[in-house]
């Protein structure tokens, strides 16, 4: 057990690939906040999961939300030791249509949620003196724009830089910060992504998420599964001399 007696919080945990995160941190031994904005679905998840699971409400758009939640880890569990930043929105439009909400509402979650979360646990875990690992999920669309995905690219590039800017801010105090950059995942999200192209390049449902799964040099969609290895490693001890990357986890849709 890699992670036994670790206490981890993740973002947007209810289902999908902090889910997947979820579960894989119980079974090698930690004590896991399953956080999410929809608490009922946080619950169910963490039941599921087990008795070393249990819900958070977490709004990362609010601060006090965010402090709180930090706060229950530390009075649940005695401190933090693991956060992943998972929590994040999707949009698209061409460049022509674009809204200001929705350019708002992206950079909230998937950027100010990142780095204001990620500061609040950098507080916890400097004051509990015993380091730490923070983990920030970037995506493919953070190395190159996509013509559509110019607002969502965007804030995945910002992880990107935080996870770098953050990674060597934090070292001394023995806080190792990385990232991990998917590639199409076949999760509920995709499920949305695949409704939004059908609609800006007129395919019809499920043709794009066809299109992009067999794209993959490896032969299909990421499953989010297969992200929970590199989940763990950058959380356990083996990874306690890698600071301030970020890593592909995508069957070779991107080489950097």
């Amino acid at each position: 057990m890699r992670l036994k007696g670790k206490s981890a919080l993740i973002t947007g945990s209810a289902r999908g690939i902090g889910r997947a995160f979820a579960e894989a941190y119980v079974r090698e031994g930690a004590t896991v906040a399953i956080a999410d904005i929809n608490l009922e679905a946080a619950r169910k998840t963490a039941a599921e999961i087990g008795d070393h699971a249990y819900a958070l409400k977490l709004d990362v758009t609010d601060q006090a939300s965010i402090d709180a939640a930090v706060k229950a880890v530390e009075d649940k569990t005695g401190g933090l030791d693991i956060l992943i930043n998972n929590a994040a929105l999707f949009d698209l439009a061409p460049i022509v249509e674009i809204s200001r909400a929705s350019y708002e509402k992206l950079f909230s979650v998937n950027v100010a949620g990142t780095l204001f979360t990620l500061q609040a646990a950098a507080r916890s875990m400097i004051a509990r003196g015993k380091g730490g690992r923070i983990i920030n999920m970037a995506s493919q669309a953070g190395r190159r724009g996509e013509p559509l995905v110019a607002v969502y690219c965007a804030t995945k590039a910002a992880v990107i830089s935080l996870t770098q800017s953050a990674g060597l801010d934090l070292i001394k105090h023995r806080i190792n910060v990385n990232g991990i950059a998917p590639g199409v995942v076949d999760s509920d999200m995709w499920d949305e992504v695949d409704a939004l192209f059908a609609k800006y390049e007129n395919r019809p449902k499920g043709e794009k998420k066809r299109l992009v799964g067999e794209g993959v040099p490896y032969g299909r969609m990421g499953k989010p599964q297969d992200l929970a290895g590199m989940a763990v490693f950058l959380a356990s001890d083996e990874a306690e001399y890698i600071v301030a990357q970020t890593y592909n986890v995508d069957g070779g849709q991107w080489m950097s």
